[in-house]
């Protein structure tokens, strides 16, 4: 019997999980900011666009042998579904006394974790393009902004967070093009 290996060609995921990010980070910073207020409209686009497709975006960057994407797509698309489950406890959706158990601070070790996933993640950036680069470097920012903000360091800190979450998205369109 003969082994025939078939080869299935898919697209570059790469637009589907910019996309992603940048409506994701567009809505968030339209929160922080303080455009809009609430969490209800930003948990559908965190865990449909920040989340899965990111999280799809980094299954074809594997079949397409592309660690680096593949794990940015997979680790910021986990962080956005991680985000909303974290919104839904703190709205009450799990219940009263998961809600009432919040301590911030074990989220800032959340983002300073992925801060130094993005530190890695923008010096290999530096073999890509200038806007890859541009758009690690404003990730970096964003989750060192988040960190000190949740660990009490001041508004200042928020204010990071919010202007580079926007960039990012701006950014991000236009990385799309």
């Amino acid at each position: 019997m003969e082994t025939k290996n078939v080869k299935v060609e898919v697209a570059d995921p790469t637009t589907l999980g910019l996309f992603g990010l940048a409506i994701v980070t567009l809505v968030a910073s339209s929160q922080k900011l303080g455009w809009t207020s609430g969490l209800s409209y930003l948990l559908p686009w965190a865990i449909f666009l920040g989340g899965m497709a990111q999280l799809i975006a980094s299954v074809f960057d594997f079949k397409h042998k592309n660690l680096f994407g593949a794990t940015a797509f997979s680790a910021y698309g986990l962080f956005w579904i991680g985000m909303a489950m974290g919104w839904l406890i703190k709205l009450g959706c799990f219940g009263e006394t998961l809600a009432s158990e919040i301590d911030t601070r074990q989220l800032g070790f959340v983002f300073l974790g992925y801060m130094i996933l993005s530190i890695v993640l923008t010096i290999s950036g530096l073999k890509m393009s200038k806007v890859m680069f541009f758009l690690l470097f404003l990730i970096v920012m964003l989750f060192l902004g988040l960190s000190l903000d949740s660990f009490g360091f001041g508004a200042i800190w928020h204010s990071v967070a919010a202007y580079s979450e926007l960039i990012i998205s701006i950014t991000t369109f236009y990385a799309l093009s």
